[in-house]
């Protein structure tokens, strides 16, 4: 079974947003309903018109709540964009197990479906991922690094490290791209661009990842 720990694990170099981490159940509760209720706010209305103020009305808790774990609007989104990561982890990690994916190409495939469900089931995650790269939030380069080593590990590729990172991660950017102006078109994901971002990124990574790696490194 894949080591689905290099998927799970935080990263290093993230700051959490939340003020306050809950250290009890009922506080844990407390801080997913703030988020719940923001992120049926940034789906609505969008992050840019997002308030603590609102976040309190629709959570049905005191502006004081909302300040104990936030210090302001922006730090509410980007813990809405640290739970969505941590859950499209999750999902890749519980796939990944019950799956136990035979090649490379199942291991990636999966990890694109999990992308495609997040933006299907997680409420406001279209709109605070479209606009993390100009907040400077984006997990996809150690996200890449973690597949990396997750295929070195598992499967026989005739890469350096470095290189195999690279190609992984043109791959997910890619992926991602396509993947987000799908659900730009229509809510559930424009399958033309689904379908697009698959066939590119396996042919993509076939070209690359089987080919000798002497080739690899003159191309």
């Amino acid at each position: 079974m894949p080591n689905v720990d290099l998927i799970l694990g935080a990263d290093s170099s993230r700051k959490r947003s939340v003020r306050t981490e809950p250290t009890q159940r009922r506080s844990s509760q407390r801080l997913d309903a703030l988020l719940d209720a923001a992120a049926e706010i940034v789906d609505e209305s969008g992050f840019e018109r997002l308030t603590t103020q609102m976040v309190a009305e629709r959570a049905g808790a005191s502006i004081g709540t909302v300040y104990r774990y936030f210090p302001d609007r922006v730090a509410v989104v980007d813990a809405l964009r640290e739970r969505a990561i941590q859950r499209f982890r999750e999902r890749v990690a519980d796939e990944l197990a019950r799956q136990a994916p035979a090649t490379w190409w199942e291991l990636i495939d999966i990890s694109l479906d999990a992308c495609i469900a997040l933006y299907r089931d997680e409420p406001g995650f279209t709109v605070v991922h479209a606009g993390r790269r100009d907040r400077g939030d984006d997990h996809e380069p150690e996200f890449a690094a973690r597949m990396a080593e997750l295929i070195a590990d598992e499967f026989e590729i005739d890469l350096a490290p470095d290189e195999l990172r690279f190609r992984i991660g043109i791959a997910l950017e890619v992926a991602d791209s396509l993947i987000n102006r799908a659900f730009e078109r229509t809510v559930d994901g424009d399958e033309r661009y689904l379908d697009e971002a698959r066939a590119l990124v396996q042919s993509y990574l076939r070209e690359h990842l089987t080919a000798p790696r002497a080739a690899s490194n003159a191309a």
